[in-house]
């Protein structure tokens, strides 16, 4: 039997495909949605139990809790000022670039957006923190709230580490589930390019036309923004740590072209967890690291509010100072994070800041609701690309990372970094890190 091409390849077959149809057949191409639906449902499916094994199989059997503890603020410095500094590209770019001035659309109200506003009414900081807690430990799981079910898998983790005995057949059953759960993966992978065409026809069909056309400037300087972002910013941070940025992207690049295809970073999770461990990080660092990034290290969303919230008060005439963007930086901060990272997810997080800052119209969402699913496509990509380089930046300033490992899997070896020469020592001594196990 004639071998099929590699993933990356049948995927981009799949979105040509899927283009093509969209364009030709709107409507035909609008009913293959249930396709990218169902790959997306199999996949987030994954997630939850991944999590869990992957953060408790690796906090178990971690020996310095100081090691942990050191680990998570420097997570989350690194998370929030990476994120401040994508707002402050996207501001950037919509003030130099002014994408809405002169549309003069302050009256256009959409009933989707208003929708998405009023689910939104009542947020408050203290309703947030508490919806971080479970009602039950099952019902994390029956949500898939990825923060929730981090607390657990914390939790659980921390518990196993002090309590558990090196043969502990609890352990060995939470090692051999994470097998398993990998294998699975391995079957619904299979089915990535069928998924990648549903949804990204369905797409195409529904919203080309017209609605693309008086939004094109907003389109271009969003995925101009973001593209400086992840060349500037993140290649800056890859260099910084010693590694090629080129590596990298190589090394997720079926994962990108899947997110291409659905908009939802959320995908490909359970994938990257794998890729990531198999080119030299560490189990702890990648399973804790990563899962807390999907839900406070949102580079994407970051730069998708700060230039959806510039163009509406340009678009709306509404002034809006230098003073009070960098006073909306703060609140960005705050809205920007948490909740999924599935397509549309940035736009629930808009509508929670325009309902905070009254200065700006909440009609103004209306101009956005239509072409969500483009933007929300470019937002996913940066997302994952600032995940997987915060995956190996903590990692190299941990001590944590294999730089064979990490050649065997890019072809490319690493360099000294230049923010942390000590790290280096970890090429000759590797750590724990898992380099072909799955």
């Amino acid at each position: 039997m004639k071998r099929l091409p590699p993933l990356h390849i049948q995927v981009l077959i799949a979105l040509a495909a899927a283009i093509v149809l969209g364009l030709a057949a709107p409507q035909l191409a609008i009913n293959m949605k249930p396709l990218g639906q169902a790959f997306i449902a199999l996949l987030r499916m994954m997630l939850a139990p991944i999590v869990f094994c992957t953060l408790v199989h690796g906090l178990a059997h971690v020996r310095d809790m100081r090691k942990l503890g050191r680990m998570g603020v420097k997570s989350l410095l690194y998370f929030e000022v990476v994120s401040s500094v994508a707002m402050l590209v996207g501001l950037l770019m919509v003030n130099l670039f002014q994408p809405g001035a002169g549309l003069h659309a302050s009256n256009l109200v959409d009933a989707a957006a208003a929708k998405a506003t009023a689910a939104v009414a009542n947020l408050s900081l203290s309703a947030y923190l508490l919806s971080l807690i479970p009602s039950t430990l099952v019902d994390a799981f029956a949500k898939g709230d990825i923060v929730q079910i981090l607390l657990i898998s914390l939790l659980a983790g921390l518990a196993l580490n002090v309590t558990a005995r090196p043969d502990s057949v609890l352990l060995r059953g939470i090692e051999e589930a994470q097998s398993v759960l990998f294998k699975m993966l391995v079957f619904i992978m299979r089915l990535a390019p069928l998924g990648a065409f549903g949804a990204m026809a369905a797409a195409i069909g529904s919203y080309g036309g017209i609605t693309l056309l008086y939004l094109l400037k907003l389109i271009v300087l969003y995925y101009a923004a973001s593209l400086v972002f992840v060349v500037g910013v993140l290649g800056g941070i890859c260099y910084s740590i010693g590694l090629p940025f080129g590596a990298v992207i190589r090394l997720i690049r079926d994962e990108l072209l899947l997110v291409l295809g659905t908009a939802s970073s959320e995908v490909v999770f359970p994938r990257l967890i794998e890729k990531l461990k198999r080119a030299g990080c560490d189990d702890v660092v990648v399973g804790f690291v990563l899962p807390a990034g999907y839900s406070f290290n949102l580079d994407g969303t970051s730069i998708y509010m700060a230039v959806a919230v510039g163009f509406i008060a340009q678009a709306s005439d509404t002034p809006f100072s230098l003073q009070q963007q960098l006073g909306l930086l703060v609140l960005l901060s705050l809205t920007s994070k948490g909740g999924t990272t599935v397509a549309g997810g940035a736009f629930i997080k808009l509508a929670a800041t325009l309902q905070s800052v009254r200065s700006l119209p909440l009609g103004g969402l209306g101009l956005l609701f239509g072409i969500d699913r483009l933007l929300a496509t470019a937002t996913a990509l940066t997302n994952i690309v600032g995940n997987s380089v915060a995956t190996f930046a903590i990692a190299r300033w941990e001590g944590a990372f294999d730089a064979a490992a990490f050649a065997g899997a890019t072809g490319r070896r690493p360099r000294r970094s230049l923010l942390h020469p000590s790290a280096m020592a970890s090429a000759a001594a590797p750590t724990t890190a898992v380099t072909n196990e799955h």
